[in-house]
């Protein structure tokens, strides 16, 4: 009997030993979801929550090495989740079986302390070590986390932008505040790197070089990190950045593809690291069928949202119509509306709606949020940015370019008029322009209201996408809800862009892709 203990326990030894010996952590990470998590979202770019985790339960029973991280904007975006002020993402996140997140500044689009609400309500930690309170400095969320996986000890802790400060709305951070995330990652090395074999930092955070605080910067000025799970950029990098010693990798957003960052492990050494962004087809092919128990949750929260949708949330003086072939080429009365609402929301000298960004009617009377978020279905969110009087009169060109074919990026404007004439060269078309009164200054810095879609360059305004954003609000048909609230409809009418010639028009489907 005692010989036959001491076979088993010198087996279980060396079993052990060879864990420690050699092993294959994997990494899968997500960020920028923004609440992106069916395939069907984003005209069915995005993978699916469903679909994801099906592929990581996958690998995880088969390498019990692996976690799953999320590198945060993820309780705020698409209807179904925003209605219930991130409600009805908890149980699909947990269900998902993430091992930790942070958070991203739209995180806080709720309010701080709807946050803390959602996180206690999660099975597993967000964290975050440069988030405190003002009035006492301790910190809102756990630090970090220490993973003992196979004999591997991997320590991981988060941070959040210092830009949430402004990239929310700044009421809803008015009782935290950030700290630099700079020296906090220096603290959390110095206290986990002893511990660990691998150490982890899941930061909101980007690589723009815009920002004052970045993952690269970051991974410049400390030693130690092995590998920044990153996002906020909106940046997808396919085989990770290499800064030092430091792994960066970041997917992009709205779930249009899984990362995966291996570490092999060797004697509690890293041997070597590698990054790669899995497509729908690939992840698919991990695992063909999507989580069962994700998509009956799916339903449930359907079902939840529907009864909230129907509630009366502001009052309309009168319809506006959304017809195709009416926003997309010419200035309509539901556009000048939507950018009245950005321009009075943001305080900005003017405001910009694409005509592809209006999908409903605004009906006459009481309008409910499911009428609101029919008009703006995208889940997309108000930014204001700060823009050179030339970037106008190009962002203006490129608006009327393809006049008279009908465009989803004809824009209406806010606290500015101009003129055209369609029969000159596109980019050669716009002739007077004037903000609030005023001849357009072409070397003077505005600022400007408009959403995430145009300054990621969407229906391909390049010339936005290196704004300084100074400014993040809330989604499209928030800022539209409070406006008719507080504010009403008076003076949409249309005369804000004068078309100063007329050529034949083409005959177009009204119901056209």
């Amino acid at each position: 009997m005692i010989k036959k203990f001491f076979g088993v326990l010198i087996a279980l030894l060396i079993f052990n030993v060879s864990i420690c010996a050699a092993a294959e952590l994997v990494i899968f990470h997500t960020n920028d979801m923004h609440a992106r998590v069916q395939d069907t979202d984003d005209s069915g770019k995005s993978i699916g929550l469903a679909e994801m985790a099906a592929a990581v339960k996958a690998v995880k029973a088969k390498n019990p090495t692996t976690l799953w991280f999320d590198a945060g904007d993820t309780f705020h975006g698409m209807p179904m989740i925003t209605i219930t002020r991130g409600e009805n993402l908890v149980p699909l996140l947990n269900e998902a079986g993430f091992d930790a997140m942070t958070a991203g500044n739209h995180d806080f689009n709720y309010g701080s302390t709807q946050l803390e609400k959602l996180v206690k309500k999660l099975k597993f930690p967000l964290l975050d070590a440069n988030v405190v309170r003002k009035k006492n400095g301790k910190l809102v969320f756990k630090p970090y986390k220490i993973f003992k996986l196979n004999g591997i000890k991997v320590g991981v802790f988060g941070l959040s932008t210092p830009e949430c400060a402004y990239k929310t709305n700044p009421k809803n951070v008015t009782t935290v505040e950030f700290l630099n995330p700079v020296e906090v990652s220096k603290e959390m090395i110095k206290k986990l790197r002893p511990k660990c074999d691998v150490l982890i930092a899941i930061m909101h955070m980007g690589v723009d070089a815009s920002s004052e605080f970045t993952s690269e910067r970051i991974a410049r000025e400390t030693d130690g990190i092995d590998l920044i799970v990153d996002g906020h950029s909106h940046t997808a990098l396919a085989e990770g950045l290499r800064v030092k010693d430091t792994l960066i990798v970041q997917t992009g957003w709205h779930e249009y593809r899984l990362g995966r960052a291996t570490i092999e492990v060797e004697n509690h050494k890293i041997i070597s690291k590698k990054a790669e962004l899995l497509d729908a087809e690939e992840v698919k092919a991990i695992c063909p069928k999507p989580d069962k128990k994700i998509l009956e949750l799916l339903e449930d929260a359907h079902l939840k949202a529907d009864k909230l949708l129907n509630e009366v949330v502001a009052h309309s003086d009168k319809e506006l119509s959304s017809n195709r072939l009416l926003v997309r080429r010419n200035e309509s009365e539901l556009g000048n509306l939507a950018a009245d609402a950005y321009r009075w929301a943001a305080k900005s000298d003017i405001a910009i709606a694409n005509g592809g960004s209006v999908r409903a009617d605004l009906p006459e009377g009481d309008v409910k949020k499911r009428d609101t978020m029919a008009i703006f279905p995208f889940g997309n969110t108000l930014r204001i940015a700060e823009i050179q009087g030339s970037t106008i009169r190009e962002m203006l060109e490129h608006s009327v370019e393809y006049y008279p074919a009908s465009f989803g990026g004809f824009l209406d404007v806010s606290g500015m008029t101009f003129s055209y004439d369609p029969s000159k060269p596109a980019k050669h078309r716009v002739a007077e322009v004037l903000i609030g009164g005023q001849p357009l200054d072409e070397n003077k810095t505005y600022t400007i209201a408009l959403v995430d879609f145009q300054t990621s360059g969407g229906d391909d305004y390049k010339m936005l996408t290196n704004l300084r954003i100074i400014g993040e609000l809330g989604t499209c048909d928030e800022v539209l809800t409070d406006y008719l609230n507080q504010v009403g409809m008076k003076g949409i009418e249309v005369g804000r862009i004068t078309r100063l010639k007329e050529v034949p028009v083409p005959d177009e489907r009204p119901d056209g892709e």
